[in-house]
């Protein structure tokens, strides 16, 4: 799936990874070395082992594992309080996800179509991923862009020749691309998503607009087809698939007076979902008690109906930015 066969390079501007060595497994120090920007990029090793890039420019601040290409965190100058929600039970540990920030779901959304033992919403967001490009944009923003690493385990779930790319541009606008590329002679579908949870100042007091008169799967208390009237709102747990849209959605929050804009492009489906509180208790995660009141997700999601046919020899990207004001 992935042939790392060169040697690093600086060109254009950016750091290009061309070779690296599989049976090592590279140290921050090391990514530092090849990655890493004086005072704005810098990677760490966690206690977990697992690695993590710290950003820090003068639009904003972020943290990204590279287990996952999880984006943890993201807040911009301009706002007090983070725009990304991490739990503060959140935990790093090898091979599992983590709660809050913008799960990568690849190459399924949500269980697997025949598997029942292959994990919900892929396998992307638990297995490591490999630094190939870090760089600043003309704007003042960092660039970081990430590669999937296949192993004879996600080989077994996804046997098609492909490649994954993620590339995240941290400043005042957090942009997010995500490129799957068919290396095989082959065409296959997918469902994605970038599953991403927002800050919030309370559940009760926001509101989402943009899926107005959208169809969405209901999956709260059986499946059902509905439409969306008016904005919304949240009362209760909430897990919807919106689908056949390319809507900006626009998060309005009373508590933190701001708005959070969604805009996307290749994607046609978005999700919104609250586990409220029964299901937030039975995860533990969620920061106890009442952690998940300071979250709502609006996820840019290729599903159900929206699978993507990626065709032999092709590549397709979805994108989304996100930015916040003030009322």
């Amino acid at each position: 799936m992935i042939d790392y066969t060169g040697i690093s390079k600086i060109s254009r501007g950016y750091h290009t990874l061309q070779v690296f060595k599989e049976e090592n497994m590279i140290t921050a120090q090391q990514l530092n070395t090849q990655f890493g920007i004086t005072g704005q990029l810098e990677f760490r090793d966690d206690a977990s082992g697992l690695v993590v890039a710290e950003i820090h420019n003068k639009q904003a601040s972020a943290s990204l594992c590279l287990q996952g290409a999880h984006l943890m965190t993201w807040k911009p100058g301009s706002q007090s309080v983070p725009v990304i929600w991490l739990s503060r039970d959140a935990k790093l540990a090898v091979g599992k996800s983590i709660r809050g920030g913008a799960p990568v779901c690849w190459p399924w959304f949500g269980p697997h179509a025949s598997e029942s033992g292959f994990p919900g919403h892929g396998f992307a967001r638990t297995v490591p991923w490999k630094v190939t490009e870090s760089g600043n944009e003309p704007d003042g923003a960092t660039r970081l862009t990430l590669r999937l690493v296949d192993s004879e385990k996600t080989r077994v779930q996804w046997p098609h020749a492909c490649t994954l790319d993620l590339t995240v541009i941290v400043g005042e606008t957090l942009r997010m691309e995500l490129t799957t590329e068919n290396t095989s002679a082959a065409d296959f579908e997918i469902g994605e998503a970038l599953h991403t949870y927002f800050q919030i100042g309370d559940i009760g007091a926001v509101r989402v607009k943009g899926l107005e008169d959208c169809e969405y799967w209901d999956k709260v208390g059986g499946t059902a087809l509905r439409k969306q009237i008016g904005a919304i709102s949240f009362s209760g747990e909430t897990d919807r698939v919106y689908i056949n849209t390319a809507s900006e959605c626009v998060i309005e929050d009373d508590k933190l007076k701001r708005r959070i804009h969604v805009a996307k492009s290749g994607s046609l489906s978005t999700v919104v979902w609250t586990p409220w509180t029964d299901k937030a208790n039975k995860m533990g995660d969620m920061g106890q008690p009442d952690g998940w009141r300071e979250m709502v997700c609006v996820e840019t999601v290729n599903a159900l109906e929206n699978v993507v046919k990626v065709a032999a020899g092709n590549r397709r990207t979805m994108i989304v930015e996100y930015r916040a004001e003030p009322f």
